[in-house]
């Protein structure tokens, strides 16, 4: 048994891709997940996994929403001690303490040649950024929605990203405690 994250991209937003999150935990449960919580409307699911092997699981979770909802969400799945390397690898611990100003942006891969110059350029004076693997930490004092460098980042990585601010990152955590 494993405990597992699975962080849904581009749902419920704007009343685009809806996806009740009482269905994404029917679905789940339907797919063999136990122990299924979801937290806010945006895509965020902690689950134990029956199985060693997730490898297909965030397949079969996306083929599962193609299938009863009619779209295609991309579906980062996490393990537990992803979550817990990526929370100790913060480099901006300092900034825990507003945890709507730092964000992780959760990549499907580690980016083969990112364009940190870029990023770099677009980053205003309170901003800053780091790359680890495939985790884009992101400390954006004046909101991420204002960010020049959080809305070019994931073209600039060039790899499929989804963002998460450090409230959502810390909750996601506490709720896979729940299930040890």
């Amino acid at each position: 048994m494993k405990i597992c994250i699975a962080l849904l991209r581009g749902i419920n937003v704007g009343g685009k891709n809806t996806l009740p999150m009482k269905e994404l935990v029917t679905m789940l449960d339907d797919l063999g997940a136990r122990k299924v919580k979801t937290y806010i409307q945006s895509g965020n699911a902690v689950f134990v996994w029956k199985d060693k092997d997730t490898s297909q699981l965030s397949n079969q979770i996306r083929a599962e929403i193609k299938k009863r909802r009619g779209f295609d969400p991309d579906v980062l799945l996490l393990k537990l001690q992803d979550l817990e390397r990526i929370i100790q690898q913060n480099p901006f611990p300092e900034a825990e303490t507003d945890p709507v100003a730092l964000h992780a942006g959760f990549l499907a891969a580690v980016p083969e040649h990112p364009d940190l110059r870029t990023l770099e350029s677009l980053k205003s004076g309170s901003e800053r950024f780091r790359l680890i693997g495939s985790v884009f930490y992101l400390h954006a004092p004046e909101g991420v929605g204002r960010s020049k460098l959080a809305a070019k980042a994931e073209r600039l990585l060039g790899v499929p990203m989804t963002d998460r601010n450090w409230r959502t990152v810390r909750t996601l955590w506490e709720m896979t405690q729940e299930l040890k």
